[in-house]
């Protein structure tokens, strides 16, 4: 009766007829000896179906979907990661200890049920034999009235049975992906494009490609955030345009939802969907032609900027940049606002230093993500008017002592919607208003959201499409998408068209370059 998603647990739901149980005892009226067996068996698997539903718990309170048991695991190192960044060590530590403990837990108490029950089958056959008829009967006949608590839960319960077929049948699929992404990758209609043919009219720009984290369509839409959020993409528009900037807007649907932010990435370079872990790693084993190598191609220079980058990034090479920026290396010496290396604001300032402004450069193709707006949203930095005064970032250090603690914050979850738009606010006017202080006229920038944040913030339902907005000074940029109907400004509107985010490099490609026949 246990179920996989929080706000199903409740009392109600203990209550219903599980026809499981029917064919459990039937399955327990064995030998003494084989029933032992069974029983440690049966145990050892409702144990295990228990702990999944557990990490379903997990996954759908912060990524919207189920925990996929063949290629999820690998995203545990990335949570020890976050919650050692944003809670501290300890914390991760007493974490882990408490994870281990409650799943050896449920492995024993599961395998000790089902022998005591194994043991009261035995010695009791011919009133489980009817006991099992009973449950039977019951549930038949409540599962064909239909019966339900509250017109909501039903009566008749087969949700486990179910629950075991759906996992078995989604790692079976799993394992078939890998072949059938194998045929996605060689099916490429710009991959045998000569490199003087590609992005030629965007030849002598700076484009530069910003992904702003978790930036979704309920900032933008959802009654409690739009009114945070709407306005400064309202201003941020005027302010542009003001400056000289044209702008559109529209939306793309993200491959994740609340996390996976290397998936989006992916997806958004390699015009491939990729959902998961195993598609990840296939693509970057692979020579799929990415919107980085495309430039690089064409003469530009590639550069990664990675404010959240703490350790090598092998994958780079795949990408084809020819430089990257990360924590270690874009001489911040500030503190970290919680999972946050940096500012964004800092990241910013420190693109002039390091790229953009350098004298006698070639055109840059840049890729940026930005990281302000990560989860937990605590503390969140101010916007500095002064961008001289930024420094090195020590100026940010009365920042994080003053500012909100993420335990503090997310102990009252309610407070957590409002400082996640308070994030989405510093991350976009940093950026807007680095455009505007420091763009010139052949700056082409894209700005997109990676995926949603959490239901906490972003709300039952919420779909999986993000923001994306296009800005540049150049309007025969802006007259080449004409026909994607996106909406003028920094904010897109409801009616506006949704593309699924492996659409883009094809259309970015067609609309600046060659137009090429789908492969």
């Amino acid at each position: 009766m246990f179920p996989n998603v929080v706000t199903r647990l409740t009392p109600l739901g203990f209550l219903r007829i599980p026809v499981e149980g029917a064919f459990l005892i039937a399955l327990l009226m064995t030998p003494p000896r084989a029933r032992r067996v069974v029983g440690i068996a049966v145990g050892v698997v409702l144990g295990w179906l228990i702990i999944e539903k557990c990490l379903d718990m997990g996954f759908f309170s912060e990524l919207n979907r189920p925990f996929d048991p063949v290629l999820d695991w690998v995203l545990f190192d990335d949570a020890y990661s976050f919650v050692v960044d944003s809670y501290g060590r300890a914390a991760a530590v007493g974490a882990i200890a408490a994870i281990v403990l409650l799943v050896a837990a449920i492995m024993a108490l599961t395998t000790w049920a089902t022998l005591r029950v194994g043991r009261l089958v035995g010695a009791h056959q011919r009133r489980s034999l009817v006991a099992a008829g009973g449950v039977a009967v019951a549930w038949a006949a409540t599962f064909a009235l239909g019966a339900s608590f509250n017109g909501t839960v039903p009566v008749a319960a087969r949700s486990t049975a179910t629950y075991a077929w759906d996992r078995a049948h989604q790692a079976q699929a799993g394992f078939a992906d890998a072949a059938n992404f194998k045929k996605e990758v060689a099916a490429d209609a710009y991959a045998g494009v000569a490199p003087d043919k590609m992005l030629t009219a965007l030849k002598g720009k700076d484009v530069i490609f910003t992904f702003v984290e978790s930036y979704g369509r309920s900032a933008v839409e959802h009654p409690a955030l739009a009114p945070i959020v709407d306005p400064v993409l309202d201003a941020g528009t005027v302010s542009l345009r003001k400056a000289g900037y044209g702008s559109q807007s529209g939306w793309l649907t993200s491959p994740t939802f609340g996390g996976g932010s290397w998936l989006a990435h992916s997806t958004f370079e390699s015009g491939l969907w990729i959902n998961n872990e195993q598609r990840y790693r296939n693509l970057v084993a692979s020579n799929r032609l990415t919107l980085t190598r495309a430039f690089k191609n064409a003469s530009y220079k590639t550069v990664s900027v990675m404010p959240g980058a703490t350790r090598a990034w092998p994958e780079g090479s795949f990408y084809g940049y020819d430089a990257v920026w990360d924590s270690r290396n874009l001489g911040y010496q500030g503190p970290k606002f919680s999972w946050a290396p940096m500012p964004d604001q800092y990241t910013l300032k420190q693109l002039n230093t390091v790229e953009y402004k350098k004298p006698g450069r070639q055109p840059l193709m840049i890729e940026m993500p930005l990281v302000s707006s990560h989860t937990p949203w605590a503390p969140i930095p101010d916007y500095l008017d002064d961008w001289d005064s930024i420094g090195d970032g020590s100026v940010y250090a009365s920042m994080v002592a003053d500012g909100k603690k993420p335990k503090a914050l997310w102990a009252n979850p309610r407070d957590v919607r409002p400082e996640y738009g308070k994030s989405i606010v510093y991350s976009v006017t940093s950026l807007v208003n680095w455009v505007i202080k420091y763009g010139d006229d052949n700056l082409v920038l894209v700005f997109l959201g990676d995926h949603q944040p959490s239901p906490i913030a972003s709300g039952a339902g919420a779909s999986h499409d993000v923001p994306i907005s296009i800005v540049t000074k150049d309007r025969a940029v802006l007259d080449r998408i004409a026909d994607w109907k996106w909406a003028d400004g920094l904010h897109p509107k409801g009616d506006t068209p949704v593309w699924p985010m492996n659409a883009f490099r094809d259309r970015f490609f067609t609309a600046f370059g060659p137009k090429v026949a789908a492969s």
